[in-house]
């Protein structure tokens, strides 16, 4: 088996010091050096800690030297967006609820907003309908609200004011609840 480590002589190295600083690519140092790959040469410079470069001296046969760099010129459209993700969130603008002043034991008074005759079943339920569950589901008497709902909420105005409330009148009725 050949020892890897065998091909880095001393001569080899400083010859692979002096490339580097020429500004050779690894791949040139590569086949400049022989017997060595590409990879082998960049692992070596890392161990040796040659990060500088030489930035004039560039060999004359490189292709930087061998071709100018093009003017970049503005974009004569805009950038097309990225794609976004197909999510079920929905964005609303903000509503100004009024806080419920009602402790949250006391919803049940909430069915009586709504006359029966109004209340719908899933099936009688539509787009523009609230949303809002009344009664025990496992009963035949198992209705939805059906008021009108706000545009871009499943709820009224009156269920959307129980069900969307500040994140601060939230944590002062679980504190409530508590005591």
């Amino acid at each position: 088996m050949i020892d890897a480590g065998a091909t880095w002589t001393d001569e080899r190295v400083e010859l692979l010091k002096k490339l580097w600083t020429d500004g050779l690519s690894a791949s040139q140092i590569a086949a400049e050096l022989g017997n060595v790959t590409r990879n082998a040469v960049i692992g070596k410079v890392h161990r040796l800690g040659l990060s500088g470069r030489a930035k004039d001296a560039k060999p004359a046969g490189s292709a930087a030297a061998a071709r100018p760099r093009k003017a970049t010129r503005a974009p004569s459209a805009p950038a097309p967006l990225p794609p976004q993700p197909h999510n079920n969130n929905v964005v609303i603008a903000p509503i100004a609820l009024q806080p419920v002043t009602q402790e949250p034991s006391v919803y049940v008074e909430d069915d009586l907003a709504v006359p029966v005759s109004e209340r719908v079943t899933i099936m009688d339920l539509r787009e523009s309908m609230c949303r809002w569950p009344m009664g025990d589901p496992t009963k035949p008497e198992f209705r939805f609200c059906g008021a009108r709902s706000i545009t871009g909420l499943p709820y009224c105005t009156h269920h959307a004011r129980i069900a969307y409330q500040p994140v601060a009148d939230r944590k002062r009725d679980r504190k409530l609840a508590r005591a």
